[in-house]
């Protein structure tokens, strides 16, 4: 028994001093650049809805831009979590059919976190806009995990995409 315990700390003490010896042998330094430059990355900062709310405040002069064409395929980000259609039923996430105008948190039959319940106001353009952007900052506690869409111009297509998936659009004025 002595002898097999022996054996095992030896063959542990050698892999490690293998490795050590390893590291020594075919040290690589850290290049101060990196070789692949991912294109596009900006560094994220966390910000408040004050600051989200006047950055989402031109999602009206970016329909004109829009098209609900180009938010149908956006959109398709979403339809793992979500129905859009007016029959679908809700799935992870609530049904999306006539979202915008309504309550936020007001599908009766979906559980919804504690904090969309309690929020209180509408679906307006500008509130889905600074929503979709990054769900967690702009109502904290929400359950929806969605990074979010970074380019204005995608959320303003799936916002037009929503609004014509209902009986009664909002204006675009």
């Amino acid at each position: 028994m002595n002898k097999i315990a022996v054996s095992i700390i030896i063959v542990v003490i050698l892999v490690l001093g293998i490795n050590k010896i390893a590291d020594v042998i075919f040290y690589v330094e850290k290049p101060e650049k990196s070789s692949y430059q991912v294109a596009n990355v900006t560094s994220t900062t966390n910000t408040t809805a004050a600051e989200t709310s006047s950055e989402s405040g031109n999602i009206m002069t970016l329909f004109a831009s829009a098209s609900a064409v180009e938010g149908e395929k956006v959109f398709k980000k979403c339809l793992a979590c979500h129905s859009i259609a007016e029959s679908g039923g809700n799935k992870i996430g609530p049904a999306l059919w006539g979202v915008l105008g309504r309550k936020v948190g007001s599908v009766s039959d979906y559980k919804y976190s504690k904090a969309m319940s309690a929020y209180g106001k509408n679906w307006s353009f500008e509130e889905m806009d600074a929503f979709l952007t990054k769900p967690k900052n702009w109502i904290k506690g929400t359950k929806m995990s969605f990074a979010g869409l970074k380019k204005a111009e995608d959320r303003a297509a799936v916002i037009l995409y929503m609004n014509e998936n209902t009986n009664s659009p909002l204006p675009l004025q």
